[in-house]
Parts: C-alpha cells; sequence; structure tokens
C-alpha cells in the first residue's frame, strides 16, 4: 500500500495523534493539503514556531512562539468541522509535561471528532509516554514515477531536445534523493552545461557522495575499474555479463527479479575487492561500501538503529551496490564480543535484509575464512551466488601479467616474455604480480627487462607458503563443490 493511502486510512479510522518522519518539509506540506482537501474535504491548518497557523486568514500568527497554545486551535473548532493540523518541529517540546498533558487529553477527545494532529519532524523523537498514543509514519523519497514527472516537466520548460532514454537513465541517477535535492542538482547540471544529456549524471552521482559522507556509516566508493582490468576469474566474468542489464526497465517488465548478491570467498590479494569495483563500472551504478565497525557505538540500541539506518539509506540511492568488505570478520567478532549480544543483533537484522530485500541493492561481500561465516549466511536466498577465487592458474597469471604491462608500457608488451613469467609466478596471488622490477630499472636510470622481472619474481616469498596450511585448507574447500569457481579449471 503506498504512503497515500495509508495516511488517508489513519485519518479515516480517526488516529488521533500521527508523527511523520521526513526532511522533506515542502513536500510532504503540499501532499496533506491536497489530499485532504481531495479525499476528505478536511481544512489543513499549518503551524511552526516562528510563524505560528499560517494558511487560513482567521488564525494566522496564533499561538506563534507559543507551542502549547498551538494545541489550543483544534479546541476552538466546533466537533463537527473536518481538519488536521500540521506541527511541524514539534517533537522538540515533546518534552514538555504541559504539552504531553493537553496532547493525551486531545487524544482522547479527537478520537470521536474528524481531526487529527500531524506532528512532521527529521528525527524521530517519541518521549515514552506518548508512545502508545502516537503513530509512525515514514515518508517515502520520491518514486520513479515522481522523478521522471519532474524531469519531463523540467525538460519540457527548456524546450530542449532529450530522449526517452536519457530521461530514463536520469530518473534512475536521481532515485534516493529528495526532491528537493532533485531540483537543486538539475539546477546545477543547467548552469554547468546548459542542458540536461546524459553526461549530467556525475554530478548527481556527486550530490548523492554527499549524502553518504554526511551519515559517516557509509563510504561512497569510485568505480574505476572494468573487466578488462581483470585477468582471468572467466567464469565470473561470464556470470556478470549474462546479468549487465539486470537493474533496467526492460529486464524489470520482462518479469526477471532484481538479483540479490555475490558472496567472494578467497585466498588474500586474489581480486575479490577490485571485482566489487568492476561489477559497479559495469553495470554504471553507485558504489557504496560498508565497513562493520562503523556500526558499532557505544549507547545501548544506537547500534541497532545505524543498522537499520544503513538499510534505509542504500535502499534509498539504490539501484547501488553495496560493498561489504571482509564481512568473515564482523562474524569472527560476534563469537568473541561481550557487548551483551549487540553484535548478534546487528548481524541478524543485516542478515534477515538480505533474504527478504526486494529493493534493488546488490550486496556483494568479500571474506577470506569461510569457517567464521555461519552456515545460515551461506544457504541459498541470501546470495544469488557464491564464487571462490584461488590462486591464479597459469593462463591467469599470464593475463595478469598482460595487464599490467599493458598500462605501464603497451606499445612494449610485446617484447616480453610472458609465458616465462608465468611459470615463474606459481603460487603467486594476483596483487603479488607486480611490476616492482620497474622501480630497480628506474633507480638505475634504464629500461626495465624481462630478466628484471624475474630476478624479483624469485626473490619473492608468496603469501601462498608463509601461510600454506590456510591456503590449503581454503582450496580442499573449494574443490569439495559446495561453491562455483570463478576460474575456469586449469
Amino acid at each position: 500500500m503506498s504512503f497515500l493511502n495509508d495516511f488517508i486510512l489513519l485519518l479515516k479510522a480517526r488516529y488521533p495523534l500521527i508523527y511523520i518522519v521526513t526532511a522533506e518539509e515542502e513536500r510532504i506540506e503540499y501532499l496533506l493539503k491536497f489530499s485532504t482537501k481531495k479525499y476528505l474535504a478536511r481544512t489543513c491548518y499549518s503551524w511552526d514556531f516562528i510563524d505560528g497557523y499560517k494558511g487560513n486568514p482567521n488564525d494566522t500568527g496564533f499561538a506563534a512562539r507559543n507551542p502549547l497554545e498551538a494545541l489550543d486551535l483544534p479546541d476552538k473548532l466546533t466537533p463537527e468541522t473536518g481538519a488536521i493540523f500540521i506541527l511541524k518541529d514539534y517533537d522538540n517540546f515533546l518534552k514538555d509535561l504541559s504539552v504531553v498533558r493537553k496532547l493525551k487529553n486531545l487524544s482522547k477527545v479527537l478520537k470521536t471528532q474528524p481531526k487529527n494532529i500531524i506532528i512532521i519532524s527529521s528525527e524521530l523523537s517519541i518521549p515514552d509516554s506518548l508512545k502508545e498514543l502516537i503513530t509512525i509514519v515514514e515518508f517515502p523519497l520520491p518514486s520513479y514515477q515522481e522523478i521522471y514527472d519532474e524531469l519531463t516537466r523540467l525538460v519540457k520548460s527548456l524546450q530542449q531536445p532529450v530522449t526517452e532514454t536519457t530521461i530514463n537513465n536520469l530518473t534512475v541517477a536521481c532515485q534516493g534523493l529528495s526532491m528537493e535535492r532533485i531540483r537543486r542538482v538539475l539546477s546545477k547540471i543547467i548552469a554547468q552545461y546548459g542542458e540536461i544529456s546524459d553526461s549530467s549524471t556525475p554530478l548527481i552521482l556527486e550530490e548523492k557522495k554527499q549524502i553518504i559522507q554526511k551519515t559517516q556509516l557509509l563510504e561512497f566508493c569510485l568505480a574505476d575499474k572494468k573487466l578488462s582490468d581483470l585477468g582471468g576469474l572467466n567464469n565470473f566474468k561470464n556470470w556478470l555479463k549474462i546479468r549487465s542489464n539486470a537493474f533496467s526497465l526492460s529486464a524489470l517488465e520482462y518479469g526477471l527479479p532484481y538479483p540479490k548478491g555475490l558472496l567472494m570467498v578467497g585466498v588474500q590479494g586474489t581480486g575479490k575487492s577490485l571485482a566489487a569495483k568492476i561489477i559497479a563500472y559495469e553495470w554504471n551504478l553507485p558504489l557504496l561500501r560498508l565497513d562493520f565497525g562503523r556500526l558499532f557505538a557505544s549507547l545501548v540500541g544506537q547500534s541497532e538503529s545505524r543498522i537499520r539506518k544503513m538499510i534505509t539509506i542504500a535502499e534509498a540511492l539504490s539501484p547501488c551496490i553495496l560493498w561489504v568488505d571482509e564481512i568473515d570478520k564482523a562474524f569472527a567478532n560476534s563469537q568473541n564480543t561481550g557487548d551483551n549480544g549487540t553484535t548478534n543483533r546487528v548481524l541478524a537484522t543485516f542478515i534477515t535484509w538480505l533474504s527478504e530485500k526486494t529493493s534493488p541493492v546488490f550486496v556483494v561481500a568479500t571474506a577470506n575464512n569461510i569457517d567464521w561465516i555461519p552456515p545460515e549466511v551461506i544457504r541459498k536466498g541470501r546470495f544469488d551466488e557464491i564464487f571462490f577465487l584461488g590462486l591464479p592458474n597459469l593462463e591467469e597469471r599470464k593475463a595478469i601479467f598482460k595487464v599490467h604491462l599493458s598500462k605501464v608500457r603497451p606499445e612494449k608488451v610485446g617484447k616480453y616474455e610472458i609465458e616465462l613469467l608465468g611459470k615463474i609466478t606459481k603460487n603467486f596471488s594476483g596483487a603479488e604480480i607486480e611490476i616492482e622490477a620497474m622501480r630497480i630499472a628506474f633507480s638505475e636510470n634504464r629500461e626495465f627487462t624481462t630478466a628484471d622481472m624475474l630476478n624479483v619474481s624469485q626473490r619473492f616469498v608468496p603469501l601462498a607458503e608463509t601461510k600454506s596450511k590456510e591456503i590449503n585448507y581454503l582450496m580442499t574447500w573449494a574443490e569439495s563443490g559446495k561453491v562455483t569457481l570463478a576460474s575456469e579449471p586449469s
């Protein structure tokens, strides 16, 4: 059921005190006035602390700077008069005993009258004494259709030729922003480019980045890696290509559900984090990184509140990629902490959301240690696929060398003995195959050669040898058939 249908139902059912959580004061006030007039034929009164009541000539300025007096207006109207009373930022006065008492008295009276008090605030703050009397309603951010209509209206006013595809793409990019922010960023686009086009998307993403930074719960990451930057992992690449249009409108109309996400388990340095950035780049979606450590706070109940807020932000900014880096460490900490179950409750909320979410938030979780992840996380339904990223085989090592060399010496790739380099770096991870030889050659004021790279590789001790027990265990687990291999068998 939509917000408007819910709200009208509450008014008809004579819920006396309604608390709407939103930062979009102008948008919600317009919708409340429009809906009550159209569907219920009630008068709408609006109050704020500075100006008092306004909009109705007989009561303009009444109860200015007097929150308690603002509650007198419902008593002044006859019992048969239908009305709603919008009180802005009224949560700031809910700790006043006289205000609390007056609201309790009013709630008894308004149950029998076609009147409702609507408190509007950007934050939820209700004293325990009023929790049973107040009904909380969250006002959602603009829907796809609302944003589309606003963009269409603006394009018409500019009298510029803009394709339907461009409007659809910008509508998707604007999802997660308030209508006020959308209007501001569109004004910025017009001021900078003089028109609205596909090139406007970066400014919209920058606006989303600012929202993320203010929350301090998520990190907005730059998705600057593409498939050509990844050597090997062909099974993963094929999986990704098949779902390249998974979040498009055509996929939704076809009947395809949104993909849920991936769990990528494997040896350190094999490209798990790189894969998260590649998914965001290839699907042209914003990349949000979650560090579970940021969710935990010292105050009771604050950690649980933060995980819910994180989920709300991610869903508001959807479609997007949510990258949960090293999720195994979060579950490991849950077994060793003495925080009265806070960590377990936070993780339980996250796991439940993974399986039940319907929003287009694609979760990419990475892990190094499979033993730390509970079985209920790995089971079917949480993620679309679980990929194992092992040490690269010979062909993949050659491909990784080609990727590195193509970046630093694109014209001379063929001059290096890539076959030999691939063989000499057996048991190296992708991150360990670096061109350290460049530093040595540069310090000697000459061009680096295959011999330089061979010398560096022979002196280097890979992680597979320093932590052979752990890596062998991982490889054995991967061969058990419980996980999909990101690479083709060598």
